[in-house]
């Protein structure tokens, strides 16, 4: 079992572009976070993909715990 890692305890503030599709970083090892750069390689853990429903500003989890992934929930206050 490969061991996760958590990059800053914090959401990133991302632009996202209706109808794009985006692979947000599992792992925590991907030097271009959130977002996944392929550093999973070699381990358990893949991207997890999603497309923008509009264009906007979105928040996506940083501590790797949320509870709706890809997205921020304030799991990272607690």
């Amino acid at each position: 079992m490969s061991e996760q890692v958590t990059p800053p305890n914090k959401p990133f503030a991302v632009d996202v572009t209706e109808g794009e599709s985006y692979y947000w970083c599992t792992c925590g090892q991907s030097k271009s976070q959130p977002f996944c750069d392929g550093s999973h390689q070699g381990t358990d853990f893949q991207p997890l993909a999603f497309t923008a429903e509009k264009t906007a500003t979105v928040y996506l989890c940083g501590c790797k715990k949320t509870g709706g992934a890809p997205f921020c929930d304030g799991s990272h206050n607690k």
